[in-house]
């Protein structure tokens, strides 16, 4: 009996496989899993509040409180793809060379995951609003980054886990500092199906990320070659300490 395959599912799984897996920004996918979409062009985040501690009385008991979980909107601002014509004839010729499932790969391996990497970057970096720039230096970078990451968690109280996404020409500076030996480990870093040995500063995760996708603004081609650039007046992102939710 022949075998019967679902050829297009399998194909569409692969491709959102590959981009989970080669994204510096792959592992921010599993972090979405109570987003809703139903189509259209917005998707609905969830969030919780309630209020604090009230003091108890022995004749009312507890104050009362609510706690109120609602949806909030966001737009999608992108609407990109491109589309590629191959004869059977051209595949043929070339030793299916130029198969479409090759052309798909390298597609989104050169173009669709930089483009990814780079807009959630900076849509990451306008939200922090980075007003100043510091030029990262061997003797400087390690002491600017512990004091950062202070900061981050003295407003998270230590909750939840924080990821540093860093620019690749930086992430060379740090690990070449003179004092990193003392707060610098290798652990495991899961993404997708890929357990990845990564760098990790006071416990936290450094993913070095190519600089040309660590700016504060891109440019998105609509035509001619397509792709993307850094805006006129972008600045250039060293890191991002990015505080994580499952």
């Amino acid at each position: 009996m022949a075998n019967t395959i679902e050829y297009a599912k399998v194909f569409q799984k692969e491709l959102d496989k590959q981009i989970l897996e080669g994204a510096t920004s792959g592992w921010m996918e599993e972090n979405a899993s109570q987003v809703i979409y139903n189509g259209g062009a917005e998707v609905k985040m969830p969030k919780m509040s309630m209020q604090g501690l009230g003091t108890y009385s022995r004749d009312e008991g507890y104050v009362n409180g609510a706690v109120t979980y609602s949806y909030e909107t966001f737009t999608l601002t992108q609407d990109r793809g491109r589309r590629f014509r191959i004869d059977a004839i051209d595949v043929d010729e070339n030793s299916f060379g130029l198969a479409a499932a090759n052309v798909a790969s390298e597609f989104q391996r050169t173009k669709v995951i930089p483009e990814i990497d780079a807009y959630r970057y900076s849509k990451l970096a306008q939200a922090a609003g980075i007003s100043e720039e510091y030029t990262p230096d061997n003797s400087t970078v390690l002491g600017e980054l512990l004091s950062q990451l202070s900061e981050v968690r003295d407003v998270t109280g230590g909750e939840g886990e924080l990821v540093i996404v860093m620019s690749r020409p930086v992430y060379d500076k740090l690990m070449l500092s003179d004092e990193i030996s003392c707060c610098v480990e290798t652990t495991q870093f899961s993404q997708g199906a890929l357990d990845l040995n990564v760098k990790t500063v006071n416990g936290v995760p450094v993913i070095p990320v190519p600089s040309a996708r660590m700016k504060t603004a891109y440019s998105f081609s609509a035509d001619g070659d397509g792709g993307f650039a850094p805006a006129d007046d972008a600045k250039s992102v060293n890191w991002l300490i990015c505080y994580t939710i499952q």
